[in-house]
């Protein structure tokens, strides 16, 4: 029964101050997902989860409220609450090496600087997870690199949000249905190239 069971993790910051923020683009993901599937999210220990079916299988949406440094706990948790194996699960994060639209799923890899997978890393203690990258730009000058992530989008950005965000959704819908590298095959670049 678990190898049906499926554990999408958006990573982002709670609070409305957090809210449309580069860092929070995980949880923006995860919204557009949930809603896409009419699933409501409820909060529960250490995150606001939501879950629905898809061609027989379960899938649970998580977006830790354990702030982004400390996300691992509510991923450890979820994942021995339902019993969900670490091929099933993709954690959903912005990065600021990849340029903005860009996504990139892997099925391992290091945190890459990152501290919500950093953490993630150290609570499972493996670096063999899936992980679905967001691209967010790294347009700040040096040191400012925090004061970015926690930035709304720009203008330009905000007009292209929604299509990018659609398609790390339908990324996300692809490694439940087919698995992380047909999800690579198919999702990795550009999402305005396609």
């Amino acid at each position: 029964m678990a190898m049906k069971s499926y554990l999408i993790v958006g990573l982002g910051n709670i609070g409305t101050e957090y809210k449309g923020t580069r860092h929070n683009i995980g949880f923006d993901v995860l919204d557009a997902l949930a809603s896409d599937k009419e699933a409501a999210f409820e909060t529960l220990r250490l995150g606001d989860v939501a879950s629905f079916r898809q061609n027989g299988k379960t899938v649970y949406l998580l977006k830790p409220n354990t702030f982004m440094n400390r996300s691992g706990k509510a991923v450890r948790y979820w994942m021995q609450q339902k019993k969900i194996p670490l091929q099933n699960i993709l954690v959903v994060t912005d990065d600021i090496h990849l340029d903005f639209g860009y996504l990139r799923s892997r099925a391992k890899g290091s945190a890459g600087g990152h501290n919500g997978l950093k953490d993630i890393c150290v609570q499972l203690n493996t670096l063999d997870y899936a992980r679905l990258r967001f691209g967010i730009g790294a347009g700040f000058s040096k040191g400012r690199q925090v004061d970015f992530v926690l930035q709304p989008w720009n203008t330009e950005e905000k007009q292209e949000l929604p299509f990018a965000v659609d398609k790390a959704a339908q990324a996300v819908a692809c490694f439940v249905t087919s698995g992380i590298q047909t999800t690579m095959n198919t999702f990795n670049g550009n999402t305005r190239d396609s």
